[in-house]
């Protein structure tokens, strides 16, 4: 399973779905997909803009987890 950490990002830095879709121009309902962890695809150019915007690397937005442990 790949667990995304946009809204730990987001949490940290007191911002709004909204905020994020206008400084990045991705649409907004990308952004509350990839919030609710309930995208099942993700553009490459959706990651770039979001680590862009994060200035953190790709492990940082997303983690995989073994389906299979209890973690």
């Amino acid at each position: 399973m790949i667990k995304c950490h946009l809204s730990r990002l987001m949490g940290e830095r007191k911002l709004k779905i909204s905020d994020v879709a206008r400084d990045t121009g991705l649409h907004r309902n990308t952004i509350t997909l990839l919030y609710q962890e309930t995208a099942t695809r993700v553009d490459l150019e959706t990651i770039d803009a979001l680590c862009r915007y994060f200035d953190v690397g790709v492990a940082d937005l997303f983690e995989w987890q073994d389906s299979d442990s209890n973690a």
